[in-house]
């Protein structure tokens, strides 16, 4: 009966030593250990599952080395992806294990990015589409409708947005009582942004317009140049470009057409006000190279308020300035837009 309780009470010590030193092992910079499991590093976070302590998450300036006993995914700083187990070296270093392939070696705790992260997020395209109808009748008859629609996709590295918008309306003439086309211009813009750096981006874009009643049959302007990314999040959104651009202009009541280098600069605002209401904002400037005083201006300012699910609703101005137009059409020309739409 002894020999049988000796034998059970060896084999509870060396199974209870035996978990325990098949535990990853966190030691703390302050002299401290933590055993368990490690499951992530992301954000300098490291998340280690203790059996007696949970899930604990700690800082990895806090960390002196660790160690794993099974393979993680290692995301080294320079984009090198490895799958490997972890030795604790010396302070604020870890032996990556060797293979055949791979040599054993010693990096710094800050050069790994990340321990088991989560799989990426394959980018989708966003967008949304609206409309705005508006007819009256009796003393005065009128008939206006407008579109407009946009889609974008973010990933790590680009980004990719196309709008359009498109508007025409008719007034009844009281005299004649035939109905004039009083509104008749549609747009399209693509824009794509490639970041060399998290906050730095390079892009290229450009833009066709036509206006029949500004006698505006084309308005071409491709550009590109370089943009900073101040912050990007979902309640604020804010970018600065500059670059150069190319701008072709060919009017109906005249038969040269315009072709002109310019410097394009501008920015781009998007910023939460309140839960369901969101204030959207760009500018861009094409001052000419070889004459600043010749230039265009157009600048969109839209409010967008959430009614149910992805419904809402907006009002958009439409702001633009052209320094030499078409003979006997003004320089500045405002267009405002109210409209439903659907979010997806």
């Amino acid at each position: 009966m002894k020999s049988a309780l000796k034998i059970y009470l060896s084999t509870i010590i060396i199974l209870t030593f035996t978990g325990s030193a098949l535990s990853d092992m966190v030691f703390f910079k302050n002299g401290d250990r933590l055993s368990g499991k490690v499951k992530q590093l992301t954000d300098s976070k490291l998340i280690l599952e203790s059996e007696f302590a949970g899930e604990v998450t700690v800082n990895l300036s806090d960390v002196q080395t660790l160690s794993t006993e099974q393979p993680v995914t290692l995301n080294l700083g320079d984009g090198t992806v490895l799958k490997q187990r972890l030795l604790s070296a010396e302070q604020g270093q870890v032996l990556i294990e060797g293979t055949e392939t791979i040599r054993q070696q010693s990096i710094e705790l800050q050069n790994i990015s990340a321990i088991n992260p989560p799989p990426q997020e394959v980018p989708k395209w966003h967008g949304s589409v609206s409309a705005g109808i508006a007819a009256n009748r009796g003393n005065t008859e009128k008939d206006r409708y407008s579109f407009s629609a946009e889609v974008s996709k973010r990933s790590e590295n680009d980004r990719i947005m196309i709008s359009g918008d498109y508007a025409r309306s008719k007034d009844k003439d009281q005299a004649t009582g035939d109905k004039e086309v009083t509104e008749n211009w549609w747009r399209v813009k693509g824009k794509y942004d490639y970041f060399i750096t998290e906050k730095w981006y390079a892009f290229v874009d450009g833009r066709y317009e036509k206006d029949s009643i500004a006698d505006l049959d084309r308005r071409v302007i491709i550009g590109g140049g370089a943009g900073y990314q101040w912050i990007e999040t979902d309640d604020l959104s804010f970018a600065t470009e500059g670059g150069l651009a190319s701008r072709y202009e060919k009017f109906e009541n005249q038969t040269d057409s315009q072709t002109e280098v310019s410097a394009q600069l501008g920015y781009n605002l998007s910023a939460k006000i309140r839960e369901n209401l969101r204030f959207l904002h760009d500018l861009t400037y094409y001052p000419s190279l070889e004459e600043f005083s010749d230039y265009y201006l157009t600048s969109n300012a839209e409010l967008r308020a959430d009614l149910i699910d992805n419904l809402f609703t907006s009002f958009k101005v439409i702001f633009n300035y052209d320094a030499t137009p078409a003979a006997g059409s003004d320089q500045t020309d405002v267009k405002y837009i109210w409209g439903l739409g659907w979010n997806f």
